[in-house]
């Protein structure tokens, strides 16, 4: 047991107050002023593993989906490299949510950028690219049942990129997906999901990706 939810970032933390400061982050090129906060995660600069994957990540194209977007630095990456990329950005923090919408308002791609909790994300919706810093300090059951519900979401050919430290588990992680079926499950009697791959290691953190069979 983890203890109470609600002392996380990864909580939905609904009713705390949302008190703003601004940080200085370098996306798609330029440098940018934008909003974060206490409660969520890495709210007072751009994480090290956030930094890591969007030097490795592919040109956006499509609809790309930001997987536990926090204050929202994938998701404006996305809108901002591609004027006609669409972005769903999800996380179950309400903070995170307010923020990444907040932000994406902030550098004008407020029309491309829908910002929602994941139970709101209709599941007929499909994603040609996702990226993803998960939240690995959910737990294991928690984490493959986030990636079990998502990675099935990819197009055909579609491709998720994720950042995961090399000791908090990238390895196993990687070994795991390469057993889910198509339906997202483990082991499972349909053909594989796709192709899992170690993109590239960096200051201790493994980038990987899974290429949707077609």
């Amino acid at each position: 047991m983890m203890g109470p939810v609600t002392a996380h970032y990864f909580s939905e933390q609904s009713g705390a107050p949302l008190t703003t400061h601004t940080i200085s982050v370098e996306l798609a090129g330029a440098t940018h002023s934008l909003l974060s906060a206490d409660g969520v995660f890495s709210g007072d600069h751009l994480d090290l593993g956030t930094q890591v994957l969007l030097k490795r990540l592919p040109a956006p194209r499509g609809h790309v989906l930001d997987l536990g977007c926090g204050w929202g630095p994938l998701a404006l990456a996305a809108a901002l490299g591609d004027p006609d990329c669409r972005v769903t950005a999800v996380d179950v923090n309400a903070k995170a949510r307010e923020l990444t919408t907040l932000n994406a308002q902030r550098v004008g791609v407020g029309d491309r950028v829908t910002v929602a909790a994941p139970d709101d994300v209709d599941p007929a919706e499909r994603f040609d690219q996702i990226w993803s810093n998960p939240p690995i300090r959910i737990g294991k059951p928690a984490l493959h049942e986030l990636l079990s519900t998502w990675l099935p979401r990819l197009t055909p050919g579609g491709v998720a990129t994720m950042v995961v430290g090399k000791n908090l588990g990238a390895d196993s992680l990687t070994s795991w997906m390469r057993t889910l079926d198509a339906d997202g499950v483990p082991g499972g009697p349909g053909p594989r999901l796709g192709h899992v791959e170690k993109a590239a290691s960096a200051k201790g953190f493994r980038v990987l990706t899974v290429t949707r069979a077609r």
